[in-house]
């Protein structure tokens, strides 16, 4: 009897799932290649609590941003991508959408009712948004900005001798001749060097120069994205860029990279850094860095304006619609205002408005009311299919042109040249 009530319970469940009654579907796993930075550890730290309310669980794989590109696009032109969701830095922003290899968010954002209108504009147009489709939601920024020293500019000595040799007041520079002129100063009168400099080839020089570029007004593209990189505003930002490398920066400055810069200026061996505007509590640090912590203040970069970047969440088209689902609910999750508040009190840099104007985050970080200033007020660097190889391409010439091998109008114009071929490809 026994035998016959497990064969009959055996051919019923067999007819069941013949007649379209699904078994239970397993849970879905998301995976995601993460670059292992701070911001990746926050978020993954908070990962149990999205299993916890969806039952969906997330795994974060961590390595290096040098290899991630080749990792990632291996998955993308596979016929399934083992990651199902995707960390997408802004230089790729171009790349990946016009491969065909990202969802078009928008539909998903109409369907959710998800509200963009928090996120500040800049971010959402440097992953790529149009009135008519949205790769990208953004993640997190790394938009520059200026450090500085702030009791360098209040020391009475230096006041004297800079208002001795110039007939103004020591301040806060308003335009990027002014802090060059102010870099230049304190090198040679404070003892100490004016700028730490990240001017080493390729990314680190490209990242920075974009910073004179966009404060002295100049640009890459116009708004019809022609190449306007040479212009008299591109020339003057190379010229005081090689100026600032050869006369106020540090020794070594051509070859070294954000690390650098880091320890110079913790050190208190420098006036000031052009850079994320996220690191000020990193050297504002007793433990890490006592010999500038209570002395150092952040600024939007002389000019109004200064790099922007940014990382996002995008969505592999290559995978399953159920793992596609989660995924959206995953980046609505991390994304909400919820989610991105508890972020920053960890120092997370915000892509959403109102996280910087909340008390709770205002009270622990007051440099994030400025900090909102750098991210709203940014310029981005090409965004293409090519802009990765566009930094190699800017950097050298930018190297060139610091390093007294060219001239900085000989170097913009091939700078800007070869922003065209890359661009007709």
């Amino acid at each position: 009897m026994t035998r016959k009530r497990s064969l009959l319970a055996a051919l019923l469940g067999a007819s069941l799932l013949a007649g379209g009654i699904p078994a239970k579907a397993e849970p879905v796993t998301l995976r995601a290649l993460m670059e292992d930075v701070p911001e990746t550890q926050i978020i993954e730290a908070m990962l149990p609590e999205f299993t916890k309310e969806t039952g969906i669980k997330v795994e974060f794989e961590k390595i290096g941003y040098g290899d991630m590109h080749d990792k990632l696009v291996a998955q993308l032109v596979s016929p399934e991508s083992y990651y199902n969701l995707l960390e997408v830095d802004f230089l790729w922003a171009g790349e990946f959408p016009a491969a065909g290899w990202l969802v078009d968010l928008k539909p998903f954002v109409e369907k959710s009712g998800f509200d963009l209108k928090p996120f500040i504009p800049s971010m959402l147009e440097l992953l790529g948004q149009t009135k008519d489709q949205l790769p990208i939601i953004p993640m997190y920024n790394y938009s520059m900005g200026l450090i500085y020293r702030t009791d360098l500019l209040a020391d009475p000595k230096l006041q004297a001798a800079f208002k001795a040799e110039t007939g103004k007041d020591l301040a806060l520079p308003a335009t990027l001749e002014d802090y060059v002129r102010l870099s230049k100063f304190m090198k040679a009168k404070g003892s100490i060097n004016g700028a730490a400099m990240q001017a080493q080839r390729g990314d680190p020089n490209a990242m920075e120069f974009s910073n004179y570029l966009f404060s002295v007004g100049g640009a890459y593209l116009d708004a019809d994205r022609k190449v306007v990189l040479n212009s008299p505003a591109g020339i003057k930002a190379l010229e005081l860029y090689a100026d600032n490398v050869k006369n106020g920066a540090q020794q070594g400055a051509l070859s070294a990279t954000l690390d650098d810069t880091m320890r110079l200026m913790c050190a208190g061996q420098a006036f000031s850094m052009v850079t994320y505007w996220w690191m000020l509590p990193q050297i504002d640090n007793k433990e890490k860095c006592p010999a500038v912590a209570g002395k150092v203040s952040l600024s939007v970069m002389p000019g109004g304006h200064g790099e922007s970047g940014g990382w996002g969440w995008g969505i592999p088209k290559n995978t399953t619609p159920e793992s596609q689902e989660a995924a959206w609910k995953f980046i609505q999750w991390v994304q909400s205002q919820k989610v991105s508040v508890a972020r920053a009190l960890q120092g997370h840099a915000p892509v959403r408005s109102d996280v910087y104007q909340d008390a709770a985050v205002l009270k622990k970080y007051p440099f994030y009311k400025t900090g909102l200033d750098v991210v709203a007020s940014g310029k981005s660097f090409p965004i293409f299919a090519y802009s990765a190889q566009y930094e190699d391409v800017l950097g050298a010439q930018l190297s060139l042109a610091a390093g007294g091998q060219a001239k900085p109008a000989d170097a913009l114009k091939a700078a800007a040249d070869g922003l065209t071929q890359l661009l007709n490809k």
